[in-house]
């Protein structure tokens, strides 16, 4: 007897094939039928005439290292049908933990918590499993905190021969414990202080476990297609295969660049580099506040920052810097006071939710001067809004069928992002359901099946007998956001295990480190 049946669900395999329908049934953490042959042998009998049975959504972009710890149910993935997450992203991550300056360098994007009781990935995987988790994890090995672990409190600099080599020994040592890739944020510290040859090397020890390349590249405007072509050029070079994040151009001016990005793309994957992205569905964004400083700030520690910020001589160099950049994007000059936005602020939380601009007119003064009065007295977490693209360019990136789907989640702060909630509801009930920009078998691949090939998962991705059975059953229409939550999402199962069924959640934590 089946352990669940759904009978005559609307199939959405992952593929990218049309519809079909079909009774599939699981047994134990497997699904082990599908067909259409009368077969109602099965504890639980579900019938899914009216509703999409697809896998359950991969997010290839998120930022949940720390907060599967302080929600190991994954709630926040699990009301959106995300069964498995991509963490370690941007160059951001938690392991190995050798040093607190990492925990400050990453708490901005991650958030905090009482107790890293960890050294390496195997403990840190163990920390997880333990208390079990929710949905599935995938993790990449973070630039962050290999230059940390190599070169100390002191990662904000070019690094020597030696310390390229034991960071190469120590990526070795992460990708042959089974970590799917390596990722790096070039355009935050410490990654942004690599050389060439530091990545060169680094990606050549990434080719040689024929593991991937996720990257957030150095400028995402002004000059973003130079900072494409640097890592398509890597790419090329050391023969990895490429993930560039969260692809778009930041600013008014660069949106006339995105036809030219995508051809570069299709360019160099014509010329063998194996090269895709990915792509949250909002035309705003969301990261750390002091990302807005100039690089060389951006090396210092925060005490360091402050008292640099303090300064009413170093003030007018910095003006003069993130006004006229050269060579780094300057999110205030492309985007502007009135686009960006105090998302949390955690000891001056007066100004959460108010643009740059209101917050330099209540303070009677300009809105770089007003910045600077916040990030040389903000001692906690600073979170951002930036509008950064046109909804035009959104779609144009989104329909190009090398991108795939992801959410760029943070939850280091109590006031998120509506991408941390609702990105999967968005994606499907805007660009699905109202403007048929993809059919839903196009969205569905693009959430499940491209992510589970890029990422190698075995017997994952799809609606396949063999396959794991993480499977979520959705009528389209009904998809809407509800505060934090969302609705229109009937059956949830993570390897099996039912996470929401009948109306009600069981949180079984089913998920595993994948």
């Amino acid at each position: 007897m089946y352990d669940y049946m759904f009978r005559n669900a609307l199939v959405v395999d992952g593929s990218g094939k049309k519809p079909y329908r079909a009774n599939v049934a699981v047994f134990g953490d497997r699904i082990v039928f599908i067909g259409n042959e009368g077969i109602t042998r099965a504890k639980i009998v579900v019938d899914a005439s009216d509703s999409v049975l697809a896998p359950g959504f991969i997010d290839m972009h998120t930022h949940t290292d720390l907060e599967v710890l302080r929600d190991r149910d994954m709630k926040a993935k699990l009301h959106q049908g995300i069964l498995t997450d991509v963490s370690g992203n941007c160059g951001i991550g938690v392991f190995p933990n050798t040093t607190e300056a990492l925990h400050l360098a990453v708490e901005d994007v991650l958030g905090t918590i009482d107790d890293w009781n960890w050294k390496t990935y195997e403990e840190y995987c163990s920390v997880l499993m333990d208390g079990g988790i929710g949905i599935n994890e995938v993790f990449l090995a973070s630039h962050t905190a290999l230059r940390y672990a190599v070169m100390g409190d002191n990662a904000g600099r070019a690094s020597s021969d030696v310390e390229i080599r034991d960071m190469c020994a120590l990526l070795d040592s992460l990708l042959s414990s089974g970590i799917r890739g390596f990722s790096s944020g070039l355009y935050y510290s410490p990654c942004l202080f690599a050389e060439e040859k530091e990545l060169l090397a680094l990606l050549s020890v990434v080719r040689q476990h024929d593991a991937f390349f996720a990257v957030h590249h150095r400028c995402e405007g002004n000059d973003v297609l130079s900072s494409l072509r640097e890592v398509l050029d890597l790419a090329a070079e050391s023969g990895v295969r490429l993930e560039i994040s969260h692809l778009k151009a930041i600013g008014r001016k660069n949106q006339e660049k995105v036809p030219q990005m995508l051809e570069m793309i299709e360019d160099y994957r014509a010329r063998g580099v194996d090269v895709q992205a990915d792509q949250y569905p909002y035309s705003y964004g969301s990261t750390s506040l002091f990302s807005l400083l100039p690089p060389h700030i951006l090396g210092l520690s925060r005490f360091e920052q402050r008292l640099a910020l303090s300064l009413e001589g170093e003030r007018d160099e910095l003006k003069q810097e993130i006004m006229h950049p050269d060579g780094w994007d300057s999110v205030y000059e492309m985007v502007g006071p009135d686009d960006i936005s105090i998302i949390y602020l955690q000891n001056h939380s007066n100004y959460n939710g108010m643009t740059l601009s209101e917050i330099g007119r209540e303070k009677g003064k300009d809105p770089l001067e007003a910045l600077f009065d916040i990030l040389s007295e903000e001692t906690g977490l600073a979170v951002m809004s930036d509008v950064t693209q046109t909804d035009e360019s959104l779609r144009m990136i989104m329909k190009h069928p090398l991108v795939s789907f992801g959410t760029d989640a943070l939850y280091s702060s109590p006031i998120p992002h509506p991408r941390s909630y609702h990105s999967t509801v968005e994606y499907i009930s805007r660009y699905v359901v109202q403007e048929k920009l993809m059919t839903i078998e196009e969205a569905v691949r693009k959430m499940t099946g491209l992510n589970a090939d890029k990422l190698r998962l075995e017997k994952r991705g799809y609606i396949r007998e063999g396959y794991y059975a993480d499977i979520l059953l959705f009528k389209p229409e009904a998809l809407k956001e509800d505060g934090n939550d969302n609705i229109g999402f009937e059956a949830m199962l993570v390897a099996g295990k039912p996470a929401y069924l009948n109306g009600r959640w069981y949180y079984q934590r089913g998920g595993k480190v994948l």
